[in-house]
């Protein structure tokens, strides 16, 4: 299968005095995609912090760097706004997470791992439900690599923009109801593909 890219602006928020202009942004959008990414743990018993918070329109991907801005009000604000849709996979791992971080009420979040059941859709993960429905591979290359790293690289950049722009996608199609599952050639060999 081919490798997905992102097709538009990663904008990387790692100071406080851009948080309020990249929230403004995300207002202008009815609906974005969301994602965190949390620098993995090599050791038993060691835990981190989320350190990257992403969430994407269909052009421009907003990294946003918690472990540099923790979660300041207008982004704390945006999280909570049910008016915003946020769409995500495994969000509630995330919250969980995110809570951590900073005491917030989620609202106006959808769970793409409930929405695909109706479409007989089993593989959770984000990489499954996309392959399935746009027969593109998305890599998973920079899962595990350091997410408080000073800078983050190009490929992590990439990697961070397409989990949350992946999410919205996904929805977005849905919502204007162009899969039929029995016509997806991956719907049934999906898992042994991946």
């Amino acid at each position: 299968m081919p490798v997905v890219s992102f097709p538009g602006h990663i904008h990387v928020i790692d100071s406080i005095s851009q948080v309020k202009s990249a929230v403004n942004a995300l207002q202008t959008a009815s609906c974005v995609g969301f994602d965190t990414e949390t620098r993995p743990t090599f050791k038993r018993g060691e835990r981190h912090n989320i350190a990257l918070l992403q969430l994407s329109t269909d052009s421009d991907a907003f990294l946003f760097r918690v472990n540099k801005t923790g979660i300041p009000a207008p982004l704390k604000q945006y999280l909570e706004n049910a008016e915003h849709i946020k769409v995500g996979v495994s969000t509630t791992d995330d919250f969980h997470q995110l809570s951590r971080v900073c005491d917030f009420t989620p609202r106006g979040f959808v769970e793409l791992q409930q929405s695909v059941k109706q479409y007989d859709i089993t593989d959770m993960s984000l990489q499954k439900i996309y392959a399935i429905l746009f027969q593109q591979k998305i890599s998973k290359g920079q899962q595990l690599s350091n997410w408080e790293a000073t800078q983050l690289t190009e490929a992590q950049q990439r990697y961070a923009a397409i989990d949350a722009w992946a999410c919205l996608r996904i929805y977005e199609y849905l919502q204007e109801g162009n899969f039929v599952p029995q016509e997806s050639p991956f719907w049934h060999e999906i898992t042994e593909e991946i």
